[in-house]
């Protein structure tokens, strides 16, 4: 049997009630839906509910109607275009929370203060991923999950602060980050920068390349430039950017050297992340590898069951077998070796 979805008006009339009574009496509020019927249209939820203020923050969700959302159907015509979206309403919705102040919780008032009170999202890195926190689906409707430090004095419920919360800032913060602006320009450039960088791994991948680093990238040192009579030096054409030049890795051993705090450390850390999309501005936006890359690194004492290590090491003390390596502490050489060959396995 579907569950009814209950007004806005029944949401601020619970919440009222709540005043007052003990914390427990909040989950009343989960499993609920409460539909905010005006512009913008969406159905809040409560997905956990936390067992007092001083515990870890409730979790909430909301469903942003495709008609409340309004984006242009091009942008979200393939899954890359709708998870750069959801990246940059994820950002909007963060710096949103912040500017106004709603990451802030309430305390240092005593037992009977009133305490609780923060709204926040997971903070994006510098990569654009499928998270969770914002999903754009196919149909145009938006999906944002949060936390709400639901407010109490002492174990006492603050109805009517949860109800500021709730049902004022909610909805100011859903129309200001998830609502489609006006002005896209600036959401349209972070698509087509996603999508350039989608291409370009696809371009060095049919050039036999496994890494690209473009002319001008911030690793973060002065930008890079590849020489011109390198025989690794390479052009691409993008879809949205136009030309691109760089340095080519091709596939095989490759040996970075150069003198101590010359960035060689920081050129594998950028080719290491180049398997993500980044962010416009970011300044490794034409980073690029092949996604299928692994970083193998030595792992002195983590255990290791059955694994071959034979292509490396052959001869062990005490006629330990490498075809089937097994060790609860590795030492520097063997665990790299079993890293090697796991790496190989998931491929």
């Amino acid at each position: 049997m579907q569950q009814q979805v209950l007004s806005w008006s029944a949401l601020i009339g619970t919440l009222y009630k709540l005043e007052g009574q003990n914390y427990g009496a909040y989950n009343s509020l989960r499993g609920q839906e409460y539909r905010h019927a005006e512009h913008p249209v969406f159905i809040l939820a409560a997905d956990s509910i936390q067992g007092d203020a001083f515990a870890a923050p409730s979790r909430f969700h909301v469903v942003l109607d495709a008609s409340s959302a309004r984006y242009p159907t091009d942008m979200l015509s393939t899954k890359s275009r709708r998870i750069s979206v959801a990246d940059f309403l994820a950002r909007q919705f963060v710096r949103a929370t912040r500017a106004r102040g709603a990451d802030a919780r309430v305390g240092g008032q005593g037992w009977h203060g009133a305490k609780g009170g923060d709204l926040s999202m997971d903070s994006p890195s510098q990569y654009v991923l499928e998270r969770t926190n914002v999903l754009v689906l196919a149909d145009g409707s938006v999906e944002a999950r949060f936390t709400v430090g639901l407010p109490a004095r002492g174990r006492s419920i603050c109805g009517d602060f949860a109800t500021r919360i709730l049902t004022d800032v909610v909805p100011a913060l859903i129309l200001e980050a998830l609502v489609c602006p006006a002005d896209v320009a600036d959401l349209w450039g972070h698509v087509k920068c996603v999508e350039d960088q989608s291409a370009l791994r696809q371009l060095v991948a049919d050039q036999g390349l496994v890494a690209f680093v473009a002319d001008g990238s911030i690793l973060p040192r002065q930008p890079f430039q590849a020489p011109r009579s390198s025989p690794l030096h390479r052009t691409f054409t993008l879809p949205h950017h136009g030309p691109i030049s760089g340095l080519g890795i091709p596939r095989g051993i490759t040996l970075l050297v150069g003198g101590g705090y010359h960035g060689k450390s920081t050129v594998l850390q950028a080719v290491e992340g180049g398997v993500y999309d980044t962010v416009p501005g970011d300044g490794r936006e034409f980073v690029v590898t092949d996604p299928r890359a692994v970083k193998i690194r030595a792992e002195d004492g983590r255990s290791v069951v059955g694994c071959n290590v034979s292509p490396f090491i052959s001869n062990l003390p005490s006629k330990v077998t490498t075809e089937a390596f097994t060790s609860a502490n590795a030492s520097g050489s063997t665990s790299q070796a079993a890293n090697i060959m796991e790496a190989i396995e998931v491929r």
